[in-house]
């Protein structure tokens, strides 16, 4: 695929920007909340939004504090159901840009603040409508199911994107150990709660915390889901996730929940963090659609971390044939 070459700022076009008065409102109402300017959903500016921030995960040098030496996965094998014809992003663009609100509002400083994230021992809990509840340590679980190498596309609804491989597990395998009941119709994933550890929840106390997102149970059964403990062929980092995470490649990043806790099936649909706090701007489907712009950008395009290419944004991430069929 050619790249484009975009116009200066990634200016969207004025009939896809937010009101000036809806937006100033806003603006004032987050900053109460506690983030700076450029922080809840990665910027509060459509420049920025545009991950036109100057770092951007381009990094000549690895920097002497980031840490990369990471147990390793024996034996791990490639899947390769999922072929990407994008080159794979640079590791260390990939360790330094990330969003993980609990620590920072700012992508390229959560590496920095992950230090004191202790992410052995770790429980993982099953529960709800389930015929078989779990409460494992996460290196049991991991031993249960099969690991293998995905390589998959990440597109983040702030337009910036990246393509790594992930280590971990399909979801439907942990579905078909726990066996859920037929009336449950969602899967609600909730995140850690340790605002000694976790700065953001510490100084934002009013927000929805922990983090919780969720799937219809057709979208968790869906081959695609993937419950992720690790990447580049180690253990999963702490600014990606660790010990473990789910990764749904066809939908806004915001979706792939990090550090999960607790694994629930429910049958009504559970409150979910971003759509709880700014419903119009963050639906709870979360489908990459170029044709559906958010609120305060386009999404026709996406700049690759590290390398800085930008390409149009296809459908469902590129993943149509696997997903489509959910959604008619």
């Amino acid at each position: 695929m050619s790249h484009i070459i975009l116009p200066k700022g990634w200016n969207s076009p004025q009939r896809e920007i937010t009101p000036e008065t809806v937006y100033q409102n806003r603006r004032e109402f987050l900053q109460l909340m506690g983030f700076a300017v450029g922080g809840i959903a990665g910027a509060l500016l459509p420049e920025s939004a545009m991950a036109n921030t100057g770092s951007f995960g381009l990094f000549d040098n690895e920097p002497s504090r980031l840490k990369t030496d990471f147990p390793p996965v024996p034996n791990l094998k490639r899947n390769l159901d999922y072929p990407v014809s994008r080159p794979i992003s640079s590791e260390v663009a990939a360790l330094k840009y990330n969003n993980f609100y609990e620590f920072t509002s700012e992508k390229n400083k959560v590496w920095e603040n992950v230090d004191a994230f202790e992410t052995r021992p770790w429980q993982v809990k099953v529960s709800g409508l389930v015929k078989n509840p779990l409460l494992l340590d996460v290196d049991e679980l991991i031993k249960m199911m099969p690991i293998e190498e995905r390589v998959y596309r990440h597109r983040c609804v702030e337009t910036w994107a990246m393509v790594v491989p992930w280590n971990g597990f399909a979801f439907s395998g942990l579905m078909a150990k726990v066996e859920p009941e037929a009336s449950a119709k969602y899967v609600e994933f909730t995140s850690f709660y340790d605002p000694a550890v976790a700065q953001g929840q510490d100084s934002v106390v009013d927000l929805p915390w922990p983090y919780r997102e969720a799937l219809t149970i057709e979208e968790a059964e869906n081959e695609l889901t993937f419950l992720s403990t690790g990447i580049y062929g180690h253990q999963q980092p702490a600014q990606h996730g660790a010990p473990i995470r789910l990764v749904t490649p066809w939908k806004y990043g915001f979706k792939s929940i990090k550090s999960i806790v607790e694994i629930k099936f429910t049958d009504s649909r559970p409150a979910t963090f971003w759509n709880t706090l700014i419903p119009n701007e963050y639906d709870f489907t979360a489908n990459v659609d170029p044709l559906v712009a958010h609120p305060r950008w386009s999404q026709k395009r996406e700049k690759m971390i590290g390398s800085g290419d930008v390409y149009a944004t296809q459908k469902f991430n590129g993943y149509g044939e696997f997903v489509s069929h959910l959604y008619l």
